[in-house]
Parts: C-alpha cells; sequence; structure tokens
C-alpha cells in the first residue's frame, strides 16, 4: 500500500495537511495540491520526504486533467475558491478518467433534503452536490463528514468560536447552541490524517459508497467548556446567544452563519442529518486521537502564541 500514489487535494487545509503529514511519513507518494506555496503550511509540506507540490487553481482545466494520472488514490476537500460544484465535478471526472481505484471526498450534508424544513447552509450543500456527482458517475468512492473543529477555537474576535477572554483571566464563548444538545467534535489536524489513511489502508471493499462522520467526542457546549477548562487552567463558561461579526468575513460566510444559527440554534436540528452518528465507526479507524481537553492544553495556547497572543503568560 504505501507504495501507491495518493492525490490530495486543498493539501495546505486543515484535513489535508494532515493526510498529508500522515501518507508521507508512513511511505505513500503524495501528490499535494495547493493554490500557492505561500504560508507556513506549504513550506513545511515542501520539506517533508515523499511529496511532490502541484501548485496552481483547481480551475485551471490543464492541471485538473493531469492530476489524477498515475494515482491510484484521493483525497479531496473543496473549498469556496471558484464555483465548488463545478470544481469538484471536473475533479471527479479526471479522477474516473485516470482510474482512480478510492477517491475520499470530503462532503457535507444538506438538511433541506430531509424534509423537515430545515434550510440548506450555503457553504455545504455545494459538497453534498458534489457526492451526489461523485456517486452518479460510477466513481469508487467514501465520504467523510467532519464534525466541529476544536482548532476553530480562537480568542481572536473571530465569529462562532471566539473563546473570548475576560478581564479576570476567564474564557467566555458565546454561540447560538443549546447549552445542552450534543455536537461532534474533531481535531482535525491531529485525527483527520490517521483516520483516513485507515480508511485507505482498509479500501473500498469495505468502505465504498458509505458516508462516515468523523468524529471523535459527542459534547455539549456545556461539556465543552468544561473540558476546556481543565485544559487551560482557567474557568470557561458557555453563552447561549446570536452570533457576534466582528472582523472581515469572506464572501458567503455571514449568510452561513445566518443559517446555521436557524438550523441548530432555532431548529437544534441534528449536525450531520438524521442518518448519521457519532463517534463509533470514527474511533473503529482511529482510537489515538485528542480530545477537547487535551487540545485546550497542549494545542491551543500554541496555536494562540502563533498569532501573536501572551494571555498564557499571565
Amino acid at each position: 500500500m504505501p507504495s501507491k500514489t495518493i492525490v490530495i487535494v486543498n493539501s495546505t487545509g486543515r484535513q489535508g495537511a494532515s493526510l498529508t503529514r500522515v501518507a508521507s511519513a508512513v511511505g505513500f507518494k503524495v501528490r499535494a495540491q495547493l493554490r500557492s506555496k505561500d504560508g507556513l503550511v506549504a513550506q513545511e509540506l515542501e520539506g517533508l520526504q515523499n511529496v511532490t507540490l502541484v501548485v496552481g487553481s483547481l480551475e485551471d482545466e490543464a492541471l485538473v486533467s493531469k492530476l489524477f494520472v498515475g494515482a491510484q488514490l484521493a483525497f479531496v476537500n473543496t473549498t469556496l475558491w471558484g464555483d465548488e460544484v463545478a470544481i469538484g465535478r471536473s475533479l471527479a471526472d479526471a479522477a474516473k478518467k485516470a482510474g482512480v481505484a478510492h477517491y475520499i471526498y470530503s462532503s457535507m450534508p444538506d438538511h433541506s433534503v430531509y424534509g423537515q424544513g430545515w434550510p440548506s447552509l450555503p457553504l455545504w450543500s455545494p459538497k453534498f452536490a458534489v457526492e451526489n456527482y461523485v456517486r452518479q458517475i460510477g466513481l469508487t468512492a467514501t465520504f467523510v463528514y467532519a464534525g466541529i473543529y476544536n482548532n476553530n477555537f480562537s480568542s481572536l474576535p473571530f465569529p462562532l468560536f471566539c473563546m473570548e477572554l475576560q478581564d479576570d483571566g476567564s474564557f467566555q464563548w458565546k454561540a447560538p447552541f443549546h447549552p445542552d444538545i450534543p455536537l461532534p467534535w474533531l481535531d482535525a489536524e491531529h485525527d483527520v490524517g490517521p483516520a483516513v489513511l485507515q480508511l485507505l489502508k482498509d479500501g473500498p471493499r469495505k468502505w465504498a459508497s458509505q458516508r462516515i462522520a468523523l468524529a471523535f467526542e459527542i459534547l455539549t457546549p456545556r461539556q465543552v467548556c468544561a473540558a476546556f477548562s481543565k485544559g487551560v487552567g482557567r474557568p470557561v463558561r458557555y453563552s447561549q446567544g446570536p452570533i457576534e461579526i466582528k472582523v472581515k468575513t469572506p464572501a458567503g460566510y455571514k449568510e452561513q452563519l445566518d443559517a446555521l444559527a436557524q438550523l441548530f440554534g432555532k431548529h437544534q436540528a441534528p449536525y450531520f442529518g438524521p442518518e448519521l452518528t457519532a463517534p463509533d465507526v470514527a474511533l473503529q479507524l482511529w482510537e489515538g486521537y485528542r480530545g477537547m481537553e487535551e487540545y485546550a492544553k497542549e494545542a491551543f495556547p500554541v496555536e494562540e502564541r502563533a498569532n501573536g497572543l501572551t494571555w498564557m503568560d499571565d
């Protein structure tokens, strides 16, 4: 298996970078697509053994047509750069033409299809449309649905997952989620790579056409704050409330946040929809996950310091 070539699309994202690190370490030949070599993650990936960078836009038809040639495996996480559905379809077509034996696509649900009056999330529904296209063309594929990243938390004033530092040194997380309804979580940097690697090792005979809920802990917002408090050694409080936007956000993200507040705040819909549950399958794939408390203790302060913050020195 490690002698095989895997194409990883969006390799500098948290999911793609996690898999690139793990796959290269165990000997896979990794063809890592990225938009540019700018940034620390791109520099890190360029220095890894067994990794060949493919730099360019996924709207470049020539790049996409050659991307999967000679590869047996692929992990694809499309993003909002360009027309995500058109890009997702072109990638799937190219992978099928190249004969990719196992295509793993990072999808998400479209809650509107369940007839419950739930809204679509505008940044999730394109992924679901791409998943349906992958199925339609008969590409041998598995679909991973990522839970909420532990890594989303920051004390910087980003919306939804701001762990706001208070004057007394404590933190407060304010979000529209009900305080006692469980949500799925994973440390994307630490755990996506090993879990997807196991999917690749098991192969399509076991996982073809299946949806995998990739989350290792199911925690309510109150439980998240309790675990976070143990990790950082400070009080952490949860407050249910509207999403506050204090910084400029990417195009389409405000609409995503508005729909998310409706879907999970007002309607209290299940995160992955009614058909998919966690964490049993994820734990079959990878037992060495990093939970919320460990993340808050080990990774959160490091990420905060990298962002120029110094609260951990107080």
